[in-house]
């Protein structure tokens, strides 16, 4: 079912749809593009968050690593003469920085000299990591729970107290080991650094930070539920590798999350503990501005379709008034009526068209007459009756516009110059007179017979696509015989033949049917070559 519009109704619609075209195009080319940037700007957000993180692990593990060097290198330490006199130093080192929980010289074989507060002094730490471990080189232990502290020092929280160790040995001025420096840090400055760390994103909702021991992959800070969990992330795996920056990934509660992670890897001279840091924030709540976005997308497409639809509408109907104004006053012209066809201005196209429809009507006004006397005449052949070229070619036009095949035959006569030697020119048209009269026969109310030369003829058959190829050769064949049937001339008998050449046309074919004519005509002068008098399709 067609459904007529108005030319009003299809502007509006042409300019509301290549509104949504080009917001469809904007969306796909640049807000696409905005969505990556703003996911690539959220997930470096988060990296550079655990970046800072990481670097204020460093900066004050590297303060308190260079304390603990800096201080084993004093004469003090290194030249022993007074237990009290060291252990005024360590309780002012303590005093001036609280994160040493504990801090302990021993002598050679790990009993503790002096100690803050003289807690441990006189105890043998031999069997712990924090001397073991540094009897040749510097040592920095991974965070542990106390063992020999945990019930000598203060402990208003009640939780259990996490240390984690530094230690260096000792060389007197003869480079001879002569002990240990042993360091406890409470683990609850690394806290205060996760409390800086979330005041400073505190405008941006559920973010967590983590920090992961490189050991087991087991969390040593994150949410209390948390601590001690084993995690396998992605995010890890590429921060142990040295990489720093973010993924979406799945966490083991299930839910999905962007993470940003960063390997602790040490300042300066401080080695690092080779932490991974990581913080996460939901998906949905780290990608809500691209939701926002997309909203006000949305809204703000259809803002413009409806904006660009009502002003199409108007544009519309200043172009279509002037026109529906012509079309009524050419329907009352078609009803018979005289009127005047109104002058525009100020629109070219429509100036021009107004213009155009006046002459018009006047020069069809003084020559309908003429014309219809003419027309009988322009378009028939005047000795046989049959159509001539010009009547042929307005046949084809509208032939090609109703159907999508024919068989075209080019038909010429073999013997019609002997005919008009011998018996006269007006045997010769008497003749031509009853070849038309036989040709007639052979086509239908859709089909065509047209007299195109002196003894030239073309007929144009319409055949269903499957039997064009029987019936197009049994109808060559046909008028064949029929033209090589005997004349009666003047009382005298005559015989002639004839030469046809025929040719295919289909609309899917990229051949006219102008140049299928000239097929046939090709055809044609194949059988002129071959001894005429026969039918021959071209490209059989």
């Amino acid at each position: 079912m067609n459904v007529s519009l108005s030319l009003q109704a299809r502007l509006a619609i042409i300019f509301a749809m290549t509104t949504i075209l080009l917001i469809l195009i904007f969306s796909i080319v640049y807000g696409q593009r905005s969505i990556n940037q703003m996911e690539n700007e959220i997930g470096h957000s988060l990296s550079d968050t655990a970046y800072m993180m990481e670097n204020n692990l460093n900066q004050y593990m590297w303060s308190r690593y260079g304390e603990t060097i800096l201080l084993s290198g004093l004469p003090t330490i290194r030249q022993p003469d007074s237990a009290d006199e060291i252990e005024d130093l360590l309780n002012q080192l303590q005093s001036t920085i609280p994160s040493f929980s504990w801090i302990g010289f021993t002598d050679q074989d790990g009993t503790v000299l002096a100690a803050t507060d003289s807690i441990l002094k006189g105890a043998d730490i031999s069997a712990r990591p924090v001397y073991q471990e540094a009897l040749e080189k510097p040592f920095i232990g991974d965070v542990h729970e106390a063992v020999l502290l945990a019930d000598l020092l203060p402990n208003p929280t009640g939780e259990a107290m996490k240390f984690v160790d530094i230690s260096t040995p000792i060389y007197d001025y003869n480079d001879q080991f002569i002990g240990v420096l042993a360091t406890h840090l409470s683990w609850e400055w690394v806290k205060e650094v996760e409390a800086a760390m979330l005041d400073a994103v505190k405008n941006r909702d559920s973010i967590e930070f983590f920090i992961v021991s490189k050991a087991d992959n087991a969390i040593i800070l994150g949410p209390d539920e948390m601590i001690g969990q084993t995690l396998q992330l992605e995010s890890i795996d590429l921060a142990q590798t040295s990489q720093h920056g973010w993924v979406t990934e799945t966490w083991p509660d299930g839910g999905d999350y962007v993470t940003g992670y960063m390997l602790e890897d040490g300042y300066n001279e401080y080695p690092g503990m080779e932490w991974t840091i990581l913080v996460r924030q939901p998906i949905e709540v780290a990608f809500t501005p691209i939701k926002e976005m997309l909203f006000f997308f949305v809204i703000a497409g259809i803002i413009f379709v409806l904006l660009f639809a009502v002003l199409g509408w108007f544009l519309a109907g200043k172009i279509a008034s002037p026109l529906k104004n012509l079309a009524t006053a050419a329907d009352r012209l078609r009803f018979g009526e005289r009127v005047q066809i109104p002058h525009y201005k100020g629109i070219s196209e429509l100036e021009s068209l107004s213009d155009s429809l006046r002459k018009l009507i006047a020069n069809l006004t003084k020559t309908e007459s003429a014309l219809e006397e003419m027309e009988e005449v322009a378009h028939k052949d005047e000795l046989t009756g049959l159509s001539n070229r010009y009547a042929l070619e307005l046949f084809l036009h509208k032939y090609t516009q109703a159907y999508d095949r024919a068989i075209i035959f080019y038909i010429d006569l073999d013997g019609f110059k002997a005919v008009n030697d011998t018996l006269g020119h007006l045997a010769g048209d008497q003749l031509l007179v009853q070849v038309a009269a036989r040709l007639k026969e052979s086509v239908g109310e859709e089909e065509m017979i047209a007299r195109v030369g002196g003894d030239e003829f073309i007929v144009v058959l319409h055949y269903p696509i499957e039997e064009m190829a029987a019936k197009g050769k049994r109808m060559g064949e046909t008028m064949l015989s029929a033209i090589s049937e005997p004349y009666w001339l003047n009382g005298q008998s005559a015989s002639v033949s004839c030469s046809i050449g025929a040719a295919f046309w289909t609309e899917s074919s990229a051949v006219s049917i102008e140049e299928t004519i000239k097929r046939a005509d090709d055809s044609l002068y194949q059988v002129k070559k071959q001894g005429k008098n026969h039918v021959h399709f071209y490209g059989a």
